[in-house]
């Protein structure tokens, strides 16, 4: 990149000579255009590469800047799920208070439609963007953060950008330990999608907390499924089919483990003393199924909230320019999905985020499983 080249340069070269991430540099420089001084070295590298390559930026963003309309666009792949519909009610109502509007757009999960659908809401002059939609393998944001678009990711996280989410792992480590304890050797895993962060770092977790009690679970034991209630049917399916099925099931999220208990009780196998199942979020209707849902509490209304008050953050200039990545704690609830004894005990029981599941800590056995009906080969 040469002084007075003929050829503007982009954000994303002058984050390259400034050895930053090009989030940060558009950080930097949104900061510098609002009269703040730079908060640190790197930052004044950013300033100084951008003087010398007579920077200007994308004309599409300094005019979303400059004529700002206190509208926040948020893009979820489904309005309908529960755990989307949760974080918006978060994210609305702390915008709300902050002084900005919502307008929130379905993405289908569809990277072709959540560029479409963001396009669209960053030419009605939304001053910002919350993703509850990110893909590992997409390079949107990385156009977004080169064109200076102010955003921030929720529920998903990705290496680099703004985002709030639950402490994915740590929720998959306690669902790990906990099946453990309850002397599960052989578990199932349906995983989700694999472009989403949630499902792999739930997974990771709990496959690392098994891992450390000396359970190994086989590659074909962690299934990937659309994150719903057909998903969970499908892919329970396939684990039953096996020659040696699993004692236990984890479903990254609750919607899937509906689908798992579905097809569970259609292969006449009982729920917690056959085969164990444990979802994730612990959404409304866990606790009121015919046998209530073991599952893992995330704070998915303070999600929500939090990801509003970030990007408004981001774009009032009171944050400094590292990106941010906020993970909420979560809890695991035990309920007699996974351990039928929570029944006579005439409670739910929870479990601290940091504390060893089970009974007082003390490993059990699981129960002798009864014969099951396989499916049809």
């Amino acid at each position: 990149m040469e002084e007075g080249s003929a050829r503007r340069a982009t954000l994303r070269e002058i984050a390259a000579a400034a050895g930053v991430a090009v989030s940060t540099a558009s950080r930097v420089l949104a900061r510098s255009r609002q009269g703040l001084p730079p908060s640190s070295a790197a930052a004044e590298r950013v300033l100084e590469i951008a003087r010398q390559a007579h920077y200007e930026p994308d004309a599409q963003a300094a005019s979303l800047r400059s004529k700002q309309t206190h509208m926040l666009g948020v893009l979820v792949p489904h309005l309908t799920d529960i755990v989307l519909s949760t974080i918006y009610e978060g994210i609305d109502h702390a915008a709300t208070e902050l002084g900005y509007q919502t307008v929130v757009a379905n993405t289908l999960d569809s990277p072709d439609e959540q560029r479409r659908r963001a396009e669209l809401l960053l030419s009605r002059r939304v001053d910002g963007l919350i993703l509850g939609d990110a893909h590992a393998d997409s390079p949107f944001l990385a156009e977004l953060a080169a064109r200076g678009t102010p955003f921030v990711l929720v529920s998903r996280t990705h290496d680099g950008f703004d985002s709030v989410t639950a402490d994915d792992y740590a929720g998959g480590r306690l669902v790990g330990t906990h099946l453990a304890d309850l002397g599960h050797r052989r578990i199932g895993i349906i995983a989700g999608q694999p472009y989403a962060s949630t499902g792999s770092e739930r997974t990771r977790g709990c496959l690392d907390a098994l891992a450390e009690r000396g359970i190994d679970t086989p590659r074909d034991l962690v299934i990937h499924s659309a994150f719903d209630a057909d998903g969970g049917r499908n892919a329970t399916l396939r684990l039953m089919r096996k020659k040696r099925p699993p004692t236990a099931i984890f479903a990254v999220n609750d919607m899937t483990a509906i689908g798992v208990m579905g097809t569970l009780r259609d292969l006449e196998c009982k729920i917690g003393t056959d085969v164990a199942v444990v979802g994730f979020n612990d959404i409304s209707i866990a606790r009121d199924l015919p046998v209530p849902l073991s599952t893992v509490r995330s704070a998915l209304h303070q999600m929500g909230a939090e990801a509003a008050r970030l990007l408004v953050a981001r774009l009032r200039g009171e944050t400094s320019d590292a990106p941010s990545q906020r993970r909420l704690p979560t809890e695991l609830v035990v309920r007699e999905s996974s351990d039928p004894t929570v029944r006579t005990r005439g409670r739910s029981e929870r479990v601290p985020r940091k504390a060893s599941p089970g009974h007082n800590g003390v490993p059990i056995q699981a129960p002798a499983r009864r014969p099951t009906r396989r499916p049809a080969q």
